[in-house]
């Protein structure tokens, strides 16, 4: 019985979830049989692939991703891959984009927990997505079922039968953390991707996607983070965070780093402890959700730190931020203490 489903999502509702293949996260090839044409690790680029037209090395022609030299005896190629951070696998894409006489017919993809480091020649590998037909300059989206997709993994091995390209692997997961080891007492950030916060749902993301905001480090431009679109309506836009773990949340961060002429004017946060419902059904709930932060002035490309303004609401699973009347954050942060 096959251990993957096709998906009725598409790339963009995959972007709640961590790209645990991200080389931004510390993701990295640490063996590959062969990458004589494009080096392996461009494959865990962030960035979409590009196309340089009429542009060559030593090897041949320069492809945004990996790419191994036609083979000619029996095997395949294959890419082991240490992940930056451990995670549960909910969907996978192998995208083949700009690989059109290049890419692999067919790619299967493993995985390991090798918590005491990288694997060695006895590590017993589960296979997690089955050989899968590919097709050239296209995205191949598949989601995993059942337990493959509620265990952590530490390492991958991405197969391509038998040799060719891969522009790019995205591993849409949530990163995995032992909260049973979280001290009651210390401070976290809820919110953040690699705690399991996700980004749920907004109004408008129209010229940054919503779970920019909860990603590790500094937004690297105007980009990276959250921005809609000028409002031309009465009202405010928003978005809604699923916090990693329930906490109750003592200092918040907000960050418009990068956003001058385009930050918000103000800002507030509701908060909610959601027992029932499913992540579609959050935008209703949402409406008559408790206050968190009282409405705040914002400045251009600025940390803005709150403790003393933040409400003491106990533990918290959701957050609904509303900017006024629109406009981008690059960063949110909701330190809290876990609710045990």
């Amino acid at each position: 019985m096959s251990n993957t489903q096709q998906p009725s999502f598409d790339v963009e509702t995959l972007k709640q979830y961590v790209n645990l293949a991200n080389s931004r996260l510390g993701t990295e090839v640490i063996y590959v049989t062969d990458d004589w044409f494009a080096e392996a690790n461009r494959m865990l680029n962030p960035d979409a692939p590009v196309w340089k037209e009429g542009v060559y090395d030593d090897n041949g022609k320069w492809m945004d991703g990996w790419e191994s030299r036609r083979k000619r005896q029996a095997g395949y190629d294959h890419a082991i891959i240490r992940l930056g951070v451990t995670g549960m696998i909910k969907a996978v894409d192998i995208d083949t984009s700009f690989f059109t006489g290049n890419y692999p017919p067919s790619a299967s993809l493993e995985a390991c927990f090798s918590a005491a480091g990288d694997p060695t020649a006895d590590t017993e590998w589960t296979e997690i997505l089955p050989a899968v037909n590919l097709q050239g300059d296209s995205h191949h989206l598949h989601t995993l079922a059942g337990q493959f997709s509620e265990q952590p993994w530490t390492h991958l091995r991405l197969n391509i039968f038998p040799d060719g390209g891969v522009a790019r692997l995205r591993v849409y997961g949530v990163p995995f953390k032992d909260w049973s080891s979280q001290s009651a007492d210390e401070l976290v950030d809820l919110a953040a991707a690699l705690n399991g916060g996700r980004a749920l749902a907004c109004n408008n993301q129209h010229f940054g996607h919503m779970s920019n905001i909860i990603q590790p480090g500094k937004g690297i431009n105007m980009g990276d983070g959250w921005e809609t679109a000028r409002r031309r309506t009465p009202g405010n836009d928003w978005v809604i965070l699923a916090l990693g773990h329930a906490g109750t949340i003592e200092e918040i961060l907000l960050d418009t780093n990068h956003f001058k002429g385009n930050y918000p004017d103000k800002c507030s946060i509701q908060a909610a402890y959601v027992t029932g419902g499913t992540d579609d059904q959050i935008e209703t709930q949402s409406l008559y959700w408790q206050e968190l932060l009282p409405q705040q002035k914002m400045q251009p490309n600025q940390e803005h730190n709150y403790k003393a303004e933040v409400n003491d609401l106990g533990p918290v699973t959701h957050v609904k931020i509303n900017v006024f009347p629109d406009g981008g954050i690059s960063r949110v942060r909701l330190l809290g203490k876990v609710s045990k």
